[in-house]
């Protein structure tokens, strides 16, 4: 079963077709009775159809669209001017003059129009340029770089800074040392020390330090 678009363009067609062919033929009528016999009679119709789909053609690809429709103005109106004068309102068989003019200066009007609009100029919307991206330079520090404190390593472990001993308390530990050997006989450890003065062990590593 057909599409109804596909019937529709069939009968868009047809119908072209049928009014090409009554334009056609009252333009190949005009000129006959215009004094234009022969093949002449048959290339007027075919003049003005080509000229009309120049300029439609011009106007379908957006450029010179004012040169395009006077040029399709130009042509539909000799076509048109065809189909009424072959209507009954002119006698075909006692042209006027000035029609005659017309129909025999046709042929000079249809080449310059389907010149201009073959050859003619087309101008087209220019294309965006690309705007070059201004480069920006990396600022200057203006302030002086300070040295790099040296990282430490935590492979070695941190010296610990001996606390202050006070000398009463460096005299003290002499005198707990001293009597520690004499009941011994040997040095007071740094465990004994602690014990004895009731001080925190590094304070006592730092007595222990200087009583040697």
């Amino acid at each position: 079963m057909p599409r109804p678009t596909a019937v529709r363009a069939d009968a868009v067609l047809i119908q072209a077709v049928i009014a090409g062919a009554l334009s056609f033929a009252h333009l190949h009528d005009l000129a006959a009775a215009a004094g234009q016999t022969g093949w002449k009679a048959w290339a007027y119709p075919i003049s003005v159809d080509l000229l009309l789909v120049a300029a439609w053609h011009r106007l379908r690809s957006g450029a010179a669209k004012a040169s395009a429709w006077c040029w399709f103005l130009v042509a539909l109106v000799a076509s048109l001017g065809a189909n009424v004068a072959t209507a009954g309102l002119l006698d075909l068989t006692d042209v006027p003059d000035w029609l005659r003019i017309l129909v025999a200066g046709w042929p000079a009007v249809a080449f310059l129009g389907g010149t201009l609009l073959a050859h003619g100029a087309r101008t087209t919307p220019d294309e965006p340029k690309a705007t070059p991206t201004p480069r920006t330079e990396p600022a200057a520090s203006t302030t002086a770089e300070s040295p790099t404190a040296p990282v430490p390593d935590p492979a070695q472990p941190a010296t610990p800074t001996p606390a202050p001993v006070p000398p009463a308390l460096v005299a003290l530990a002499r005198k707990v040392a001293e009597e520690h050997r004499t009941r011994t006989g040997a040095a007071i450890d740094t465990s004994t020390l602690r014990a004895r003065l009731g001080v925190p062990m590094p304070l006592a590593e730092a007595i222990a330090a200087q009583l040697t």
